[in-house]
């Protein structure tokens, strides 16, 4: 059993299957004309706004979360085991009985509604909470449909990545009930376990110096992801990880470990993850008090000449220079490949079951954050504290706002905790049982109990759990302790903006991507890339940066 509130998890497929970009930032289109506005926060406005930060204590970790030191990251705790005394944090019932609907994205089978699992979760909440699942495929083009009749559901959730598909910027005031009157500052002390969420989580919900949102699977270290590889291979030749401290040890460890005539080549994919490692910004960065996109920084055209060498090298398997990306699990439990990018939804207790279902050796492991010049300080940026944010209906009365915001904490409540067993699991000797120890779903449970229903309208801080795994856990939580304080915040960090659709367009920049992935697929070369930056600066590009320098920049800075 993974932590089902696992937001490395849920985050790492849900956004893989909706096909959201690893590192997009979060965008909001509204209306052009003279009502555009940037949904941007100010620095003192934002301060106000905030709830404040009560971390909980009523679970203790396994392995404690490490902090990054002055940077503002800390890693997520682990659990070894299931926590056997499930405190409670919420005292009574959250509701008083009020009715409600709800709607939420499920990657998966909708169960039936009125099921045993969603009764015993009305009677644990005490309210009427029709929850109904939409499919997650559609989901961004379900919603707009139910905006532009605005006939949204009491409480819905909002994927960050489809901001600008949804308008969140300016349905936050108009459809969106507005949260800092009943969170900001001790207010949030009312609800402790909505307390214990991460500021960073709750800037992500924040448009124009007010909360709108309810933070879901957050955390202090997101990252965009690793470059994992084999590491029972590896070991197995004498290579441990740490061997591995520039990108000319990663190229001659390449060399060593293709043998196409064996059908194993060194790497799969890789550029997402590992052009970070050569300083590569989020998409913004400041040079000279000047802001300048990524895509004109030297290190993006070092970190692309390299990747292009790479793929002309020989050492990239065949089916990922193809574009393959279906297959690289395949690839890699099979020993196909032996060094691959990924996001680390990947490093979980799934991962390790196919893994060892291939090869009863398997382990997976990550290399270190290192600068690609092997001198430089190593660094990596975070991405937002949370991306799925859940949103009440502005139509709501104070009164339903308050009863719902009680629901939400219970829903908050700390991995391991009784609400937490009860959300994640249902109800003992009906959804599930303890197995060894660990909440094992019955028949009925796997038909009705889905991970992310209720935690996608609420949920606390990320903790790393593959309970059966321990090494996974282990190995994660370890890898995280020895990076953290390598993250940085990136301009802009955890701030929406809005844009646009043809601002939206620009930051997209499709065109420049395609070229990208051609080029580290060895079928375009730099030169190619180089050129459709060019075009894209003329066309649109230099547009979106003297917006974002005069709406953003120069009137509410950098969000740092």
């Amino acid at each position: 059993m993974s932590s089902q509130l696992n937001r490395r998890t849920f985050i790492g497929t849900a956004a893989s299957v909706a096909g959201a970009a690893a590192m997009a930032p979060l965008l909001s289109a509204c209306g052009g004309g003279s009502h555009q506005k940037t949904g941007a926060n100010t620095k003192t406005g934002l301060k106000a706004a905030l709830p404040a930060y009560v971390p909980s204590t009523a679970v203790k970790p396994d392995i404690p979360s490490v902090s990054g030191g002055g940077n503002g990251a800390a890693t997520d705790p682990g659990f070894l085991r299931y926590p056997t005394d499930q405190v409670a944090t919420v005292s009574g019932v959250p509701g008083k009985g009020g009715s409600y609907t709800a709607v939420t994205p499920l990657w998966g089978t909708v169960p039936p509604a009125g099921n045993s699992f969603y009764q015993a979760m009305n009677k644990a909440l005490g309210v009427d909470l029709a929850v109904k699942p939409a499919d997650g495929n559609n989901y961004n083009t379900i919603v707009p449909t139910m905006t532009a009749a605005r006939r949204l559901p009491d409480w819905i959730q909002l994927p960050a990545w489809w901001n600008n598909a949804f308008n969140t910027g300016e349905l936050a005031g108009t459809q969106l009930a507005d949260l800092t009157p009943y969170l900001a500052g001790d207010k949030v002390k009312k609800y402790p376990n909505l307390a214990a969420l991460p500021t960073g989580a709750w800037q992500t919900c924040a448009w124009g110096d007010k909360i709108y949102g309810i933070p879901c699977g957050s955390t202090n270290f997101s990252l965009a992801g690793a470059i994992f590889y084999r590491r029972d291979s590896l070991e197995a030749k004498g290579i441990t990880a740490d061997q591995v401290k520039s990108a000319d040890d990663m190229w001659n460890l390449g060399k060593e470990l293709t043998d196409a005539k064996r059908g194993v080549w060194a790497f799969d994919d890789v550029w997402t993850y590992l052009s970070l490692f050569w300083g590569v910004p989020a998409q913004w960065k400041l040079v000279d008090g000047k802001l300048v996109h990524k895509y004109e920084v030297p290190e993006f055209l070092e970190a692309m000449n390299w990747h292009y060498r790479l793929a002309k090298s020989g050492f990239m398997h065949p089916d990922a220079l193809a574009g393959n990306g279906a297959g690289q699990g395949t690839r890699f439990y099979s020993g196909k490949v032996l060094i691959a990018g990924g996001g680390l939804g990947a490093w979980n207790l799934a991962d390790y079951q196919s893994g060892t279902a291939a090869d009863t050796h398997y382990r997976r492991g990550a290399f270190d954050i290192f600068a690609a010049d092997g001198k430089s300080t190593p660094s990596i940026f975070l991405n937002p504290s949370a991306s799925m944010i859940s949103y009440l209906n502005k139509r709501l009365k104070p009164a339903q706002i308050e009863e719902l915001l009680s629901v939400a904490n219970y829903l908050a409540a700390p991995y391991g905790t009784r609400e937490y067993t009860m959300v994640n699991f249902g109800v003992e000797g009906v959804h599930y049982t303890m197995n060894n120890g660990v909440p094992t779903a019955t028949k009925e449970g796997q038909k009705f109990v889905q991970a992310t229903t209720y935690p996608f309208l609420a949920s606390p801080t990320s903790a790393i759990s593959n309970q059966g795994a321990d090494v996974v856990t282990k190995d994660y939580t370890g890898w995280a302790a020895a990076n953290v304080k390598y993250a940085y915040k990136p301009l802009f960090w955890n701030v929406n903006i809005s844009l646009s659709q043809s601002l939206a367009t620009a930051a997209a920049a499709q065109s420049v991507e395609d070229t990208i992935k051609d080029c580290y697929h060895g079928k375009k070369t730099v030169s190619d890339v180089q050129a459709a930056i060019s075009s894209w600066k003329s066309s649109s590009g230099d547009r979106l940066t003297r917006w974002m320098t005069t709406n953003v920049l120069d009137k509410v800075g950098t969000g740092q």
